[in-house]
This record gives C-alpha cells, structure tokens and sequence, in this order.
C-alpha cells in the first residue's frame, strides 16, 4: 500500500471535499480523506490504479494538486511512530488547555499519535470558554437587552427603566461558562483515551523533557517527540505608580463581580476595554474611559470616530489623549472604597471601581524557553512561521502566547495545522482574510487591508461607504448609526478590505471575508443574490455604490 498526501486547491466548501471522497472511494483498492478546511487529502493505494491516474481524475473535476513530499510506506506509519520508541505512536505534549491546546490534541490523535495534555490551572479550557469569549458576549447581551427596556426606537411600546439583580446575571452566566466547558472540554476528555491530562506546572529541562511541578512538591519529568507550546496570555498591568497595591479589576475580576459599580473608571482604548465599558453603562453605572490616543486608535480612524460619539450619545465620558500618572486607592468603611487618579491632562478622575483592559502579554515566563532554544519576539511572545513551527524544530506553538493575532478562531486554527504538521502533513495557516469583531453596540468587524495600510504597501486604492441609514434593515429596525466600508485595489477591482461598524456587523463580515479569500471583484460582489431584508444586504448595496448612486435604486435592486 502506498500513501500520499495531497494539496488540493480550487475547493470551495465541504461538497467539494464530498465529491472527490465519492468519485474515488468508489475504485477498488483506493481509499481517500480529504479535509476541506486545510485543503489536504490523505490518499491510500492498494491493487492496480496507479496514484498518478487518480490525481488525474481529481483535477479533472477543476481542483489543482500538488504532491507532498511525504510520500512512504504505510509500514513508515507516515511520521507517527516515535523515534525514541520504534512501535510506539507519536507522543505529542501539550502545555496548556484552551482552545489551540484542544484543537491540536485531538488532530493529533486522529492522526494516530498519543498526546499529554499539561495544565497549571484548576480548571481546564482556557482564557475563551472561562474568562472570556464566553462569558463576556453573555455579559454584553443582558446590557443590550436591559439598554433597549429604556431606550428602544419603536413608539407603541412602554420604555421602562430595568431593575437589574447582577448577583442572579452572574449566576446565570457562569452556569452556562460550567455547561460550556464541560461538553466543550472535560467531556470530551473522557471519550478520548489517547489524550493524558496532567496537572502542574511544565517547563523545558532541555529541548526533547519537560519538568512538571506538581501538587505538594512532587515532580514529573515528561519526554516527547513533538511539543506545542499553548499557553494563552493574561491581563497586562500598566506601570502606574501606586496602581500595583489598589484592588483593581482586569476583566477577569469585572466578569464575575456581584455589585455593579456606581462610577467604573476604565483605563484601555481598544476591544476588551470598549466591550465591558458600554456593558457596564447599560446595566447602570457611570463610566469614565482614558484613552492614551483615541479609541480603536490602530482600526481605520473612521470607526472610532464614530463610536466615540455613540459611546458619549449613551452617556459614557471619554477622555482621549488621557493617561493616569498616579493612582490611589482609600477603603471605604461602609462602601467599596474610592480610587482617584491623576492624569497627564491635570484633571483628576474617582470612581469606587478601576478597571485594567491595556492588553494581555503572553503568557511564556517560567517556562524555561531559554532551556529549549526557543526564540522570543521583544514583546516575550512566541516566533513561529506560518505551519506554527518555533526555530526548534520538534517544537511548536499555537495561540495567545505567539506572534499571532490573539483571536480564539486563529488559536484553534493554529493548533489543529500545527498537529497536522507534527504527525507528516503540510498545513499553513493564512491570515491574510482573518476577520476581526468587537461585540459593542453597534459591533464593529473588519477583515483585510484598510486604505492606509494598503496604501503603505504601495497598493493603490479606491473606496466606498454607506451608512447605514441606506440599508433598508437599518431603517425597519430604526438603528442606523453606523457604516460599511469597502476597500479594493484599483488595477485588478479586487476586494481587498472590509470595515464595518453596525448592528450584526460579526455576522455581516463572513460575507467579505469569503469574497476576499476567493479574489472577488468588486463587481462579482455586487452582482450575488443577497437576501431581503438583512443587515448584510448592506454590503451588496456598498458594492453597488461603485458604480450607481443606491438612493436611486428601489428596494432589493439588483
């Protein structure tokens, strides 16, 4: 028997990986598995076709195929077998549990290799499923929905003011933060017995052993064929003079408190810091936000701009161009206490609750790096190439914690190309159509270049905006603050960049994603069928405006 792996291009969704499955499984002797998402197909020969016929057949359905150059035996076990262990399966080990962590474990096991999970934490899954993504889109949906009680649009329906009980919010969401983890992650543990989990502290004794600290000093030493290193990132603590002994909230602490504040200071301009801010407006407390520049300062300057006067219209103070140079901090003998912070503009801002949202370092202290050979950018995170590889070449990383985008999807994306390229295959990873969404109100999402970052790149542009007062969803639902903006090279028409400030702007953004993965025109995007009344008609209308004025269009112009 033999076996190749395949690089197959031209795919454009899971049918497509169906068809070649069904046109080849069908031949006697020929067994293929082809996954969709990394464009790979595993392809296994027995009898008389010969392989060079089958990929013939396969790019007669119009993909294209490149052989890899892992091409063996089936008795080489395509790279999973361990090279300290002749017979033994691949041993992959694993520090940390979140998302990347999951994703590269499982991967690997499907690939046939057996993985040890470590984890420091008492619980496992990560920063997303316990102290993030999750519960804060929770946090953020119960804000929207006691913000519309009081202020929504429509005239025959009583505004009330909400009563909130934020004790029974954060029971109710941590229940769902439990239900969460444990089908997500420690059920999922449970069926797969090739995927140890041990807990402890791991760092490198040299580049092929780890040592784990364990519970009441005792210590494991762990040796492995392959590594990944994912071990997320935290909360980053500004170097404020007096802040270190206050009773201060990162994000993890503001998610889970019982009390609302009755005046929350912020310190951060960007995604964490805009999110919880606005939540914690809407469920009822003041709130003041310094900016060390404006808010969303490295997104197109048009976006925050415009969320700055949504946020100030709902009541939020902004101070922009505002650093704390002093904190401090006086316990309050019947209250929470009182923080006053002095800062670079003179102006003196209290409030009984701080929160930290200045971005999340990765998290690679204390994990003996330096013991392994592994290289670190100057902000400690990990350097890794596009297969997740570090400059050691058995060990990789995945995450928070390396030189990628801290985005749980790019995390579990990286993992799962990272176990592929453990166990012989060939996986990439190309962010260059990532999206990226903020979950304030309204959200913003943005995929690609921006007309500056294009233009600093040498790629001259053309670019349209709509505001959302021209989207007809927009205006049945009386929330038109907002826009779309499309961006696209102006030689090929090509779609090139995406930004987006409006109510389901994450959802609306999958559209301009795929239309930049698969080299569209603007004129391509312009001419699909886009369903009516949706807010992600908005993009086909920006589209449009290329070439037509859309307020002469009627309704669903085509």
């Amino acid at each position: 028997m033999w076996i190749k792996q395949l690089k197959i291009a031209g795919m454009t969704c899971p049918s497509c990986a169906q068809g070649i499955e069904s046109k080849l499984n069908a031949i006697q002797g020929v067994e293929i598995k082809v996954s969709y998402p990394e464009g790979i197909g595993t392809l296994k020969v027995k009898g008389k076709s010969s392989p060079e016929s089958l990929i013939k057949q396969i790019e007669a359905k119009g993909y294209q195929v490149t052989e890899l150059d892992n091409e063996q035996k089936q008795s080489d076990a395509d790279h999973k077998t361990s090279a300290a262990n002749p017979g033994e399966p691949l041993h992959v080990a694993i520090i940390g549990s979140g998302s990347a962590a999951f994703a590269c474990a499982l991967k690997a096991v499907e690939n046939g290799a057996k993985v040890t999970l470590i984890e420091r934490n008492p619980i496992i899954g990560g920063t997303c499923v316990n102290i993030g993504c999750v519960p804060s889109k929770i946090m953020i949906r119960a804000a929207h929905i006691a913000h519309l009680q009081k202020t929504h649009a429509f005239g025959g329906i009583k505004k009330q003011h909400p009563v909130i009980d934020r004790k029974q919010l954060v029971a109710q969401q941590q229940a769902r933060v439990d239900a969460l983890r444990a089908a997500k992650y420690e059920d999922i543990l449970q069926t797969q017995p090739d995927i140890t989990l041990l807990k402890g502290n791991a760092r490198f004794k040299n580049a092929q052993t780890l040592i784990v600290d364990r519970e009441h000093g005792n210590f494991t030493e762990i040796s492995a064929d392959r590594f990944l290193i994912a071990t997320g990132s935290s909360s980053g603590l500004p170097p404020i003079p007096g802040l270190a002994g206050t009773p201060y909230w990162t994000s993890t602490e503001a998610l889970v408190a019982e009390k609302l504040p009755e005046h929350l200071i912020v310190i951060g301009s960007s995604i964490v810091a805009l999110e919880l801010a606005q939540a914690f407006l809407r469920l009822g407390s003041r709130v003041t936000l310094l900016a060390r520049s404006t808010i969303l300062f490295r997104e197109d300057p048009e976006i925050g701009a415009e969320l700055h006067k949504i946020l100030e219209s709902e009541g939020m103070t902004i101070l922009t161009h505002t650093q704390a140079e002093a904190v401090s901090y006086k316990k309050g003998r019947f209250s929470a206490g009182k923080f006053t912070l002095k800062t670079t503009t003179g102006r003196i801002v209290e409030g009984d609750r701080l929160l930290i949202a200045t971005g999340r370092p990765p998290n690679t202290e204390g994990l003996g790096l330096e013991n392994a050979g592994v290289e670190l950018n100057k902000d400690k995170s990990i350097r890794i190439d596009d297969h997740m590889r570090t400059n050691v070449e058995h060990i990789y990383a995945a995450g928070d914690c390396t030189d990628q985008p801290q985005f749980v999807y790019v995390a579990a994306a990286a993992g799962t190309r990272a176990a592929i390229n453990m166990t012989g295959g060939d996986a990439a990873i190309d962010l260059a159509a990532m999206p990226a969404v903020m979950f304030t109100e309204p959200q913003m999402a943005t995929v690609g270049m921006t007309e500056a970052e294009a233009h600093l790149k040498n790629i001259e542009t053309d670019s349209r905006l709509l505001r959302l007062e021209n989207v007809p969803r927009a205006l049945a639902n009386f929330e038109t603050q907002g826009f779309i903006k499309l961006v696209i090279e102006e030689g090929s028409r090509r779609l090139i960049g995406a930004q987006i400030l409006a109510p389901e702007a994450g959802e609306m953004i999958q559209t301009a994603v795929l239309a930049i993965h698969n080299r569209m025109t603007i004129e391509d995007l312009a001419g699909q069928l886009f369903p009516y009344l949706t807010m992600v008609e908005g993009v086909k209308l920006c589209a449009q405006t290329f070439a037509k004025d859309v307020k002469l269009l009627s309704c669903c112009a085509g």
